[in-house]
């Protein structure tokens, strides 16, 4: 055997090693071994609280008296509503912005870094915060909003993608759903806020819910500033030494089981047999052979976070008070959804890990459509003869069919995305899911607002006969489309897409990483590795 053939056998052998360090590592071996990138990747990860903060922010202020005076129009009977159109555009400015912060974000992240990128974004959201606290009108605010989606963009870009890639294989789900809880806790927080400014009758009742967005950055861009960098990201910088000093930084000397060498060999191994499969990694690439397969997947799994109603549970402080509760209770039950929904994260963590991601979006998306159509059901009396007990029956529902969510659909989602792309698509893969999510969540804020609306179409309850059927559609794309990709590593992953195991199929597929090729290119990583 030659010392080329030599070496590509170092190398397998210790990526075979590594993959099974990953398979028999449990979560308290884990939990032990990766304290530290616990601690890094949720303080990543909070950054996410602003985008969950800012989509509950608006479609909650609609609801809010001083607010509805300021910018909307007086009504026949006196009151104020902020018009359909309205709404639609200042919910749909975020959106709009975070279609370029996107595509700013994965660029940035592949040539600065995960750090650096948050860091950029962390700078920047601050200083958009003031042309929101000062909007002297509709149209000022309208400005902010769509700028302010920038820095959230860049967000959602880097820190799922970073969840997932200093974890291992046990923790990747716990990490990555996350994110998720993280953007309820905004939007939980969004709620409590506005509660407690609702008595308000000045334009404090509407600026202080703005400035509570200046506290985040500030804690948060210290704290990045210290954090490592992604140990894949740096192996597709053909840095692996630095990818060696990275995972010390993420994990605890005390574990004698632990080989950083091994590790990054997985890593190396991973990265050169995708390059080899398809060299290029530019967005197109996302597109071609296996990983088409694997971007309309996540595209799905983002898209369905919409589908299952998550526009209409941000509209939840509006729904309440369009299906005939007072404004007062409409926030509280709006607080009361966003409590049961971080409990439902919770729960979220103890299902995942053995029930597994396609099963519970299967089961979520199949509950929440049955709510929705019975929330649609019971709007056809409330319309036809308002009373209390029907409004606080079609609140109840919304509220449970939050929980669900939260237990399934919502933190599955934030797994799913990061785990099925290939690692040198990963980033690209993100962009392209959530941008797709953001036009798809443009249309949902258009229609969302006429659907509830009194002066528009005014569905209110009914309205959930639609997102009922949104989420049939969702439902049927999971069973046809949507793998089981618990307990895989990335390598293992690739091997799956590459035979064309059909979804599923995954569970049961047997793989073995003697199959994965060690390439040519490994080499030049090689020497830098000794």
């Amino acid at each position: 055997m030659d010392l080329k053939e030599a070496s590509r056998q170092d190398l397998l052998i210790k990526a075979e090693e590594a993959t099974d360090h990953e398979h028999e590592l449990t979560f308290l071996q884990a939990i032990k071994l990766y304290p530290k990138a616990v601690a890094w990747s949720v303080i990543m990860s909070t950054a996410l609280v602003m985008d969950g903060y800012d989509t509950k922010l608006l479609g909650s202020l609609f609801a809010q008296p001083a607010f509805q005076k300021a910018y909307g129009n007086v009504q026949p009977n006196g009151s104020y509503q902020i018009s359909a159109p309205w709404q639609a555009g200042l919910n749909n400015g975020s959106n709009v912005g975070q279609l370029l912060g996107l595509v700013i974000g994965g660029s940035l992240s592949e040539w600065l870094g995960f750090r650096k990128t948050i860091m950029i974004g962390l700078v920047v959201a601050p200083c958009i915060v003031f042309m929101q606290f000062f909007a002297p009108s509709i149209g000022v605010l309208q400005a902010a909003q769509v700028l302010l989606g920038l820095p959230l963009g860049m967000f959602q870009t880097v820190v799922t993608v970073y969840a997932l890639e200093v974890m291992p294989v046990c923790l990747r789900s716990y990490l990555t759903s996350y994110n998720n809880m993280c953007w309820v806790f905004g939007q939980l927080i969004a709620s409590g806020v506005l509660r407690g400014v609702l008595n308000f009758e000045n334009s404090w009742a509407y600026r202080v819910p703005f400035a509570i967005q200046w506290f985040w950055p500030i804690p948060l861009v210290i704290g990045v500033y210290f954090a490592p960098e992604s140990p894949w990201w740096l192996v597709r910088q053909n840095r692996p030494e630095d990818a060696k000093a990275a995972l010390r930084r993420l994990t605890s000397p005390q574990s004698v089981d632990f080989d950083i060498d091994k590790s990054v060999a997985l890593m190396v191994l991973t990265t050169e047999h995708e390059s080899e499969i398809n060299s290029s990694t530019q967005y197109s690439a996302c597109f071609k052979g296996t990983d088409l397969r694997r971007t309309i997947i996540v595209i799905g799994c983002y898209c369905m976070q919409v589908l299952s109603g998550s526009t209409l549970r941000a509209y939840a402080t509006y729904f309440f008070e369009q299906a005939g509760l007072p404004t007062a209770q409409a926030f509280n039950l709006s607080i009361a959804t966003y409590a049961l929904s971080l409990v439902g994260v919770i729960l979220s963590w103890l299902l995942m890990p053995h029930v597994g991601r396609r099963t519970l979006f299967l089961c979520g998306l199949s509950a929440i459509a049955v709510m929705f159509f019975i929330v649609g059901g019971l709007g056809i009396p409330q319309a036809a003869s308002p009373s209390t007990g029907l409004a606080w029956t079609i609140g109840a529902f919304l509220m449970i069919s939050a929980f669900v969510s939260n237990i399934t659909v919502g933190p599955v989602s934030y797994s799913l995305v990061a785990e099925i792309p290939s690692s040198l698509l990963r980033s690209k893969s993100v962009v392209i899911g959530r941008f797709t999510y953001a036009c798809l969540n443009i249309v949902a804020n258009v229609i969302t607002p006429y659907q509830l609306n009194p002066t528009a179409w005014n569905w209110r309850a009914k309205a959930g006969f639609f997102w009922g059927g949104t989420c049939t559609l969702g439902l049927l794309f999971t069973y046809f489309f949507i793998p089981e990709p618990k307990d895989r590593t990335t390598a293992e992953l690739d091997l799956l897409f590459e035979k064309k195991v059909p979804a599923r199929g995954f569970v049961k597929a047997e793989v073995h990483l003697s199959e994965v090729e060690p390439t040519r290119s490994y080499h030049a990583s090689e020497n830098k590795m000794d």
